[in-house]
């Protein structure tokens, strides 16, 4: 990697929130886990200088790697030059068009294995969410703190509106943690991957998928105060036709919002939407 960068004078972008992954282990842990076989297509983001691309071009009938830096691209060109399965992009990954590379170069659906850029992991994770229609799996590093999120449940300190966005239509695994060395330069954190297997249908019945998430985001607007509280204050509903919806929805009024699942969300919003559509 050292000689790599050495090589092509490359230094690490602050902007980009660059860091370059030197140790192999959790690269074979992501590759495990990705469960790849010789006739996927894979996407990945952030390829940097290659490390995980490589692998990938191995193993896989197609890899299209998506780079938003062009000072790496001719580097990245060089290194995967022998490889007619990989395809390199240029472009920003969150305003791809991934129905368009999906009927350009996978036949079906595909799998994203990537080691995420940091400072965009949240929109990242929407897109892979939005077009799980296209994505069987996804198998990311991302910050610990995220990771955490991801798969926390419903009763402890990580657990909110990401935890509940992604898990309605995933099974998340947490799969490794990674230390602060296995990069260069060190990161500030400490990282973990974890694998998300992708689903196209909720796992709950969700009749207004705009209203459940209204309802979450009010909840856990203000996570101090209680479930009745936060709802009441963020909807702007009379207390009494709240505590009726909680009640109906068979959710005590006293509890916070961190412990309700997607199924007691899912009540919940039927109930608080029954509401809205008398008043309006």
């Amino acid at each position: 990697m050292k000689k790599v960068m050495r090589e092509f004078g490359i230094r690490p972008s602050k902007r980009l929130g660059q860091h370059f992954l030197i140790d192999e282990r959790p690269l074979a842990a992501m590759i495990e886990a990705a469960e790849l076989k010789n006739e996927d297509g894979v996407l990945e983001i952030g390829p940097g200088l290659g490390v995980l691309t490589l692998k990938l071009g191995r193993l896989v009938r197609k890899v299209v790697a998506v780079e938003k830096d062009p000072a790496l691209f001719p580097v990245l060109e060089k290194l995967t030059g022998k490889y007619k399965n990989i395809c390199l992009l240029n472009e920003d990954v969150l305003k791809l068009d991934l129905e368009k590379v999906s009927k350009e170069h996978f036949d079906g659906k595909f799998k994203v294995v990537a080691n995420l850029p940091y400072y965009i992991t949240s929109p990242i994770l929407m897109k892979i969410v939005e077009n799980r229609h296209l994505i069987k799996m996804a198998v990311i590093m991302v910050q610990k703190e995220v990771a955490q999120r991801l798969s926390a449940r419903p009763g402890t300190r990580d657990y909110g509106i990401l935890s509940i966005a992604v898990q309605l239509y995933a099974h998340v695994d947490l799969i490794c943690q990674v230390g602060r060395s296995a990069f260069l330069p060190p990161p500030k954190v400490e990282s973990a991957v974890v694998r998300l297997k992708l689903r196209e249908l909720p796992s709950v019945n969700i009749e207004d998928e705009k209203m459940f998430f209204r309802i979450v985001e009010a909840a856990f607007g203000e996570r101090r105060k209680t479930v009745k509280n936060s709802l009441k204050s963020r909807l702007s509903l009379p207390s009494d036709e709240i505590r009726e919806a909680l009640k109906k929805a068979g959710i005590d009024e006293n509890r916070r919002a961190e412990t309700l699942n997607i199924e007691e969300f899912t009540e919940l919003s039927r109930e608080i939407a029954k509401i809205i559509k008398n008043i309006e």
